[in-house]
């Protein structure tokens, strides 16, 4: 790798990299700890989760620029195995997480990606951006005039600041003022101290403290496959979104091994399986990000922040960072998606709505992305059956009728193909199938032109299958039945 490709990947401009970083490790902390306390452990699980996910994924993640840390999407399904077997069991199912993600990777699973449609990306993205702003709430209704006002004061300065100066990035002037203001007026607002304590040790590595036996692999399982693809399908949709923040292109594959690193190592550090977090990255890419340093600078410089500057950590104001995050929801969201609603296709409107509809009803990323995937498939599924047609024509001479096919069969155009044809023509003395500018996809397909020509032959009426394409002959060869010794089938495209 030459120093030209390295210093591109890794710090464009280390500065911008660096400052970068900072904010997005300062507004770490307090989701890190939320969702700690979602999950029911100690604040510090989170913590330690997020430092060595950082770190970890900005070596051999693929996606240069992503933030991945401890996530509220893991936290949610981690509840039950905490509450029922305890801390152990979490970092146990954490290590086995990250095994199976270097597995996906083996497999190349990033590749499913090219399956989602930019209607579920965008429904994604839209329902994303809603449940951060959601998120922020508590933190700001019915918590006084003195939020109210530092929230409006920071949302001021992150939108103003760069009208002035871009030297450095908004947010972080943002938290570090208003903390500066809080700290000097003695405001009695929530803080980041106040949602639980950090920790003063660095992590260290242990062996979960777990038996070693097939009771706990039963036990952690399920609950491992769930947090690999729901960790799996976050992160693939927040890379795909960064490549397109950036105009870059990434390697999916090896996100989905990097992944599975960083939670391997989260396990055996006393962290919880984290993925690609949206809002911390759309922070990064936002204040000037584009290298893997800041990814690994927001990592490193976070234990720093929890272990050596705890005290004045504690001491930011939750205010200052409510505003970074609407300012990040507002980025997030696709404001266009809105205006092409009724320029684009209905479905693809559609599509995009229900996923956001799902996502933000259930707020489960998975269950929003793969109720889009599946309406998307059957839209496609429903467009591609209007261009399949069969225009059928008689030579009175020779008493036979040709069928010409055009168009894609599969299992949406099965059946009305098998429908057009006349079993009971009278007189008819032979058939012939032109195939030419059709394709075959499927095996009910081939089943149903098994069931045409085998029809016809049980009315002793002869068939003559022609312009059959590679690709559909395969097909014949491998999965259909009319076509074996014993029957009299011309061969393709005679």
């Amino acid at each position: 790798m030459d120093l030209v490709h390295l210093r591109s990947e890794w710090a464009p401009n280390v500065t911008r990299e660096l400052l970068a970083g900072t904010v997005v490790a300062l507004a770490l902390i307090p989701e890190a700890i939320a969702f700690s306390i979602i999950a029911g452990v100690d604040p510090k699980v989170g913590l330690y989760a997020s430092f060595c996910i950082a770190v970890i994924t900005a070596f051999a993640g693929g996606r240069p620029a992503m933030i991945s840390a401890a996530t509220g999407a893991m936290a949610l399904l981690m509840v039950g195995l905490v509450k029922d077997h305890g801390v152990g069991y979490l970092f146990a199912a954490t290590i086995l997480t990250g095994i199976l993600q270097i597995a996906a990777g083996a497999l190349q699973l990033g590749n499913l990606m090219r399956f989602v449609s930019r209607s579920v990306v965008t429904g994604f993205v839209n329902a994303l951006a809603i449940l951060i702003f959601l998120a922020q709430m508590p933190e700001l209704i019915g918590q006084g005039p003195a939020v109210y006002l530092m929230t409006a004061v920071g949302l001021g300065i992150i939108y103003g600041l760069p009208y002035l100066t871009k030297a450095v990035p908004s947010p972080l002037v943002t938290i570090v003022l208003l903390t500066g203001v809080s700290m000097y007026l003695g405001l009695g607002i929530h803080k980041v101290g106040d949602m639980g304590a950090l920790p003063s040790e660095l992590p260290w590595v242990a062996l979960p403290q777990v038996p070693f036996t097939w009771e706990t692999l039963q036990i952690i399982l399920p609950v491992s496959l769930t947090l690999t693809m729901v960790g799996l399908l976050e992160s693939l949709m927040t890379a795909a979104i960064v490549d397109e923040m950036t105009d870059t292109t990434s390697n999916k594959n090896r996100e989905c091994a990097g992944q599975g690193v960083a939670n391997i190592a989260s396990g055996f550090l006393g962290g919880m399986a984290g993925c690609a977090m949206i809002g911390q990255s759309v922070i990064n890419v936002s204040s000037g990000g584009r290298g893997r340093l800041s990814t690994l600078w927001a990592g490193a410089f976070l234990l720093f922040l929890i272990v050596v500057l705890g005290p004045y950590v504690a001491q930011i104001p939750m205010a200052a960072l409510v505003a970074v995050m609407i300012m990040v929801s507002i980025n997030t969201f696709q404001w266009k998606s809105l205006r092409t609603l009724v320029t684009h296709p209905k479905s693809s409107s559609f599509v995009m709505l229900g996923t956001v509809a799902v996502v933000v009803a259930t707020h489960d990323l998975a269950k929003g992305v793969l109720f889009g995937v599946i309406l998307s498939g059957l839209f496609f599924a429903h467009k591609v059956t209007k261009f399949f047609g069969v225009v059928t024509s008689r030579d009175e001479g020779r008493a036979v009728r040709t069928y010409k096919v055009t168009g894609q069969i599969f299992f949406a155009t099965a059946e009305t193909f098998h429908s057009v044809f006349d079993f009971r023509e009278e007189d008819l003395q032979g058939v012939v199938i032109d195939l030419s500018a059709a394709h075959f996809w499927d095996i009910t397909s081939i089943n149903a032109l098994d069931r045409v020509v085998l029809k016809f032959r049980h009315h002793s009426i002869p068939v003559e299958v022609i312009g059959m394409n590679e690709a559909t002959a395969t097909l014949v060869e491998r999965l259909g039945t009319h076509d074996k010794p014993g029957a009299a089938l011309a061969a393709p495209g005679h």
